[in-house]
């Protein structure tokens, strides 16, 4: 082997990226899934010299914006007048915290974990799940988050190219809500985010006068906690030591845990004060629908194209759920207020 050849090889075992494959390599659990074993991008790309592939992935979904724009989107409440309720960036933030703590102490993949968390909602509506589910009614097929999520970093993010992201984080992305992802760390981003918004939830629910803490159900509060941080803590505890080639907490926490999420649904995610200005998001929501789907011209011209590859009513979803919850309240106000005139 020639000088330049010794020297090559040389450095390119001491690039960054190659130093962390190796550091993965000895210290992560056989259960990882290590930056070296993803079966890679659809669109093959040189790798970086200072970042694994899960790294790039995780960078490229901060930077992008989308991920900007959910600092603008509704959690469980609309529009928020005060700044200490959860957006959907606060959630997503929550999420990728609680993750990385899980997975850290599983010695799994932090970067893959990490990746799929900050990406999980990029595909959620204006409005929460209420945008979602008029969507959902309106549009032919279906609308799941999840699956725009999916199609968000495959399809529209930059400008129709996509992020082209690994396949790990992608299928991630996709199995967070209802399917079980293929690596541990995207079933670890599953258990954190349900872990993240019920307990969040309760405490925006309770600074909304929506409950108040003794209105909480007494058996599961007993076992996981009376305060945010004692429940989280105790299901990170219970994934932490129950969990080897799955992910699954201990029987009673996750009884416990259920318990707790059946009551949230029936007491604030439907409860009448939760709910009083709904109505009139999905009202926006399903407006803003049928005047794109009839005049799809309107759109931007990059939703223009989406109408001619994909489809109207798709590309129309597309935009839609793209929105920030302000934005959708500004279209509708341009559409239907009339503005003053004068002379």
């Amino acid at each position: 082997m020639s000088n330049q050849n010794k020297e090559r090889v040389s450095s390119t075992d001491t690039l960054p990226r190659t130093v962390t494959e190796e550091i993965e390599k000895a210290t992560l659990s056989e259960y990882a899934c290590k930056s070296t074993d993803s079966k890679g991008r659809k669109v093959y790309e040189v790798p970086c010299d200072i970042r694994t592939d899960f790294q790039r992935d995780r960078d490229r979904i901060i930077h992008c914006n989308s991920f900007r724009r959910l600092k603008h989107k509704t959690q469980v409440f609309l529009i928020p007048k005060s700044d200490h309720y959860r957006t959907r960036l606060t959630h997503t933030l929550e999420v990728s915290q609680i993750a990385r703590t899980i997975a850290r102490a599983l010695r799994l993949n932090e970067d893959l974990t990490e990746a799929i968390a900050l990406g999980h909602d990029l595909g959620h509506t204006p409005f929460g799940h209420d945008g979602e589910r008029t969507l959902d009614q309106l549009f032919p097929g279906h609308f799941k988050h999840y699956e725009q999520s999916k199609r968000v970093v495959e399809v529209i993010e930059k400008n129709g190219e996509g992020l082209n992201l690994t396949e790990e984080v992608i299928d991630g992305i996709l199995c967070h809500t209802n399917a079980t992802a293929k690596t541990l760390e995207g079933q670890v981003v599953k258990f954190s985010d349900k872990i993240a918004y019920i307990n969040h939830d309760i405490e925006d629910a309770i600074r909304g006068g929506v409950l108040r803490q003794e209105d909480l159900p007494e058996e599961p509060i007993r076992i996981l906690g009376s305060t945010k941080s004692q429940r989280i803590t105790t299901l990170i505890k219970s994934v932490i030591a129950n969990s080897k080639d799955t992910i699954q907490y201990d029987e009673v926490t996750r009884k416990a845990h259920d318990e707790l999420r059946k009551f949230m649904f029936e007491n604030v995610y439907f409860a009448p004060r939760t709910n009083a200005e709904k109505g009139k998001a999905c009202y926006i929501v399903e407006f803003l629908y049928k005047y794109f789907t009839a005049s799809p011209e309107k759109m931007p011209e990059l939703y223009i194209g989406f109408a001619r590859q994909y489809g109207t009513e798709r590309a129309v979803c597309d935009f839609i759920s793209g929105m920030t919850d302000d934005f959708a309240v500004d279209y509708f106000k341009e559409l239907c207020i009339p503005k003053s005139w004068s002379y």
